[in-house]
């Protein structure tokens, strides 16, 4: 299994880390002068729509270099996107400057997401896979936990001290994992086999992408539910991404097992309807809700990721590596529109909350349905 913890430790450095370590961080660079509180909704566009663009050109960037020089590419640009946003400057410039390495980061995100999971289960056995998905999507939550832990350390020594050692940390990830990346046949995961027609996935990818829209409520407001909606102290805001994390690499690992068991399709239902659970406790009053969700919504929403990639193991065989990317590709645009007409929402309705929740379990009620109707094998 040393090359599914190899990808794991991508993903917990390439989203867990470049993405969600993030959301800590902001409260505190907005107390120091470094951006209005406004500017948030741009920055997480701009990682939201690298993390597109990454999603959308992985798989070109695995067949051209191969896959172990771009997970390294990837990496690599994780790490300069924490160190460069440690560089603080004035005005409009350095909100510039931060957009820019926001979108990087998220466009190595999308890379690494896109070709670490298929490239691990394309090089085991058939009987790994399974697990390994799990393994390898767990690293997410394994990043939320390290994020969450590390930023609360960091800040009091200042916030360049702060970016400067989450990218040590990503440093430290890669160097440590980097010899375990999979190497697989380019025919594998870049490539539809020769007079094989594509899978016919419909419901799978459905269900993800109403998966994704469901799960932007609790990935973008969660912790200000919890702070200003249920009142919970601001210092909670570590510990509801701690618990988001451990949920997150609970539901993963035991989603990848189960797939092996039942298969990915049937376990998909399973998680959909953890999803519509947590989505429902969002809404309901009182902090003891808030905080049951927080590890339901990364145990559902997150390890929907690794449930999804069984299945489309299961689906695509030779060419699930191209219908993960797709997969990956439909989350991230559902994610990114999502996220802006959401933001409208909450504007609209003078940011109510349970607006984007009550949006986001409607979704995630689909979702259930979807998964529920497809969760046998054509």
């Amino acid at each position: 299994m040393r090359v599914a913890l190899a990808g794991a430790g991508a993903l917990c450095a390439g989203i867990g880390l470049a993405r969600f370590a993030y959301v800590p961080l902001f409260p505190a660079m907005v107390a120091a002068g470094w951006v209005e509180g406004g500017e948030a909704g741009l920055l997480g566009a701009c990682n939201l729509t690298g993390y597109l663009a990454g999603a959308l050109g992985g798989r070109a960037l695995g067949r051209r270099l191969g896959v172990p020089a771009a997970l390294d590419a990837g990496m690599a640009l994780v790490v300069l996107s924490f160190l460069a946003c440690a560089l603080h400057g004035p005005g409009l410039a350095w909100l510039l400057w931060l957009a820019l390495w926001r979108g990087l980061a998220g466009l190595a995100g999308g890379i690494l997401m896109s070709l670490a999971g298929p490239a691990v289960q394309a090089v085991l056995p058939p009987g790994q896979r399974p697990a390994a998905a799990g393994v390898v999507v767990a690293g997410i939550g394994a990043g939320v936990v390290a994020g969450a832990l590390a930023v609360p350390a960091l800040v009091p020594s200042g916030l360049p001290l702060a970016w400067a050692g989450l990218g040590l940390l990503s440093l430290l990830v890669w160097l440590g994992l980097r010899r375990g990346w999979p190497a697989p046949p380019a025919a594998e995961t870049m490539r539809l086999p020769v007079g094989q027609p594509a899978p016919r996935a419909g419901a799978l990818l459905l269900a993800y992408l109403l998966s994704a829209i469901g799960m932007v409520p609790p990935m973008v407001y969660l912790a200000d539910l919890g702070v200003r909606g249920r009142g919970l102290e601001a210092a909670a805001t570590a510990l509801l991404w701690v618990l988001f994390g451990l949920g997150a690499a609970a539901g993963t690992l035991l989603g990848g097992r189960l797939s092996g068991r039942i298969g990915g399709r049937r376990t998909l239902a399973l998680w959909m309807a953890v999803q519509v659970a947590a989505l429902g406790l969002c809404l309901l009053p009182g902090a003891s809700a808030v905080l049951l969700a927080a590890p339901l919504c990364g145990f559902a929403g997150v390890g929907a990721s690794a449930v999804a990639l069984a299945a489309a193991r299961e689906i695509g065989g030779l060419s699930a590596g191209i219908l993960w990317a797709r997969a990956t590709v439909i989350y991230a645009l559902a994610q990114a529109v999502t996220g802006f007409a959401l933001a409208a929402l909450f504007h609209a309705t003078g940011e109510s909350h349970a607006a984007v929740f009550g949006a986001g379990l409607l979704a995630s009620l689909a979702a259930l349905a979807v998964a529920h109707a497809g969760r046998r094998p054509a």
